[in-house]
């Protein structure tokens, strides 16, 4: 199958309307390039909303965390207003508190002996 070579016109022979044709397309051509350009990179553009649904989807992760956080400490909290086993826990263990009678035993960590 031969192809055939599309003709090409001299610009002599186009006319003035076919001119401000093609003046026109190439210019709304232009224009939608502008257009789709800046809707894909601009200040609101597609990636920049990417970018922010991203950092709200991060943003709210980190909130959830918090408030489950906060709900421990709430409880934490209260245990240590009423609960007498877990205020003497907490006495033992950040202060240092003992009753009368226990021993404290201190283990330290020993290198191990050398080979000699």
């Amino acid at each position: 199958m031969k192809r055939r070579k599309p003709r090409v016109t001299p610009v002599s022979d186009v006319t003035p309307r076919k001119r401000r044709r093609r003046i026109v397309e190439s210019a709304l051509v232009a224009i939608g390039c502008i257009v789709l350009g800046d809707s894909l990179i601009g200040e609101r553009g597609l990636i920049r909303m990417w970018r922010a649904q991203e950092e709200a989807r991060t943003e709210q992760r980190l909130l959830s965390q918090a408030q489950a956080k906060a709900i421990r400490l709430r409880e934490e909290k209260r245990l240590l207003e009423s609960d007498w086993s877990t205020i003497e826990d907490a006495a033992r263990r950040e202060l240092g508190l003992i009753k009368p009678g226990e021993k404290i035993f201190t283990i330290k960590d020993v290198p191990p002996a050398s080979n000699r």
